[in-house]
């Protein structure tokens, strides 16, 4: 498996955007239309991209900066299509996030956040290196992935 994270375009947002999750699992993520108008509307703080194993599409995600926060950038969003669960896209896609958002030099420390019961997640983060803070924004749990630069 070679995970590529592409731009959306006019020739794929439509397949982004149908892209779907088990039934239970959508409380969990916000549909991908949503995070497409999120970036559009904040093209200079927000980005998506399309997750591709060599012609297929399986996943999306979404990550921004957050100008009130010192050098930090956020996982907004992280989905893999329900057909293509359990094969280890989520860790591929998100581990090519942190390569993406670690080679820029203004980024010290990645946050994600994710509903207090998803544990799919938590273990995925937490394998990753992502950390606990404590906090809980808007009803999710907050993890940290400090940066060392």
């Amino acid at each position: 498996m070679t995970i590529e994270l592409r731009e959306v375009t006019k020739d794929n947002w439509e397949q982004v955007i149908k892209l779907t999750l088990h039934e239970e699992q959508k409380k969990f993520v916000a549909p991908n239309w949503y995070s497409l108008l999120e970036a559009f509307y904040e093209p200079e703080i927000a980005w998506v991209k399309a997750a591709y194993d060599g012609d297929t599409l399986v996943g999306f995600t979404m990550f921004d900066f957050d100008p009130d926060e010192t050098k930090a950038y956020w996982v907004a969003r992280l989905m893999v299509a329900a057909e293509h669960q359990r094969k280890g896209y989520g860790r591929a896609i998100m581990q090519q996030v942190i390569d993406l958002l670690s080679a820029k030099p203004d980024c010290n420390e990645i946050f994600i956040s994710f509903e207090p019961h998803n544990h799919v997640a938590r273990a995925l983060y937490t394998s990753l290196g992502f950390q606990d803070t404590g906090k809980i924004v808007e009803g999710e749990l907050l993890f940290r992935l400090p940066l060392e630069k």
